[in-house]
């Protein structure tokens, strides 16, 4: 865990710098897909997904986490095969990235993230170390 400082712009900037970001959803997407298949299973997505969206461990309790994942696969599921492809993925996260980022605004918000999270590559780009 580390302590940040972000801010809409922050995200933003991260997400339209379309070389990198892309560069740093496939690496999430390659820690996540355990098995190798090139797609996410329902199981794969939650085993990892907190941690690189920084949800948190409180989050991982089954019945608040469950509709989270009933929503993501009805939404971003678009082929409805039962698993997310990395095109999928990358819509995925460009949407929560975004919402992420409205959520902050343009203040400095202090937060505490998973080091390996999508919001501290974001703080990394911003820094010019991605």
């Amino acid at each position: 865990m580390s302590l940040a400082v972000v801010n809409e712009t922050t995200v933003t900037t991260f997400v339209e710098d379309r070389k990198a970001f892309e560069n740093c959803v496939e690496e999430c997407f390659e820690m996540l897909d355990v098995d190798g298949d090139r797609v996410l299973s329902r199981s794969e997505l939650r085993e990892g997904f907190c941690k690189i969206m920084s949800l948190g461990h409180e989050s991982r309790e089954e019945e608040k986490i469950n509709p989270l994942f009933n929503t993501i696969f009805n939404r971003f599921d678009e082929d409805r095969n039962g698993s997310i492809d990395p095109q999928e993925f990358r819509c995925l996260i460009r949407e929560l990235m975004f919402a992420m980022g409205r959520g902050f605004g343009s203040s400095p918000v202090l937060v505490v993230l998973e080091i390996d999270s999508l919001l501290m590559k974001a703080v990394e780009h911003e820094f010019g170390r991605i």
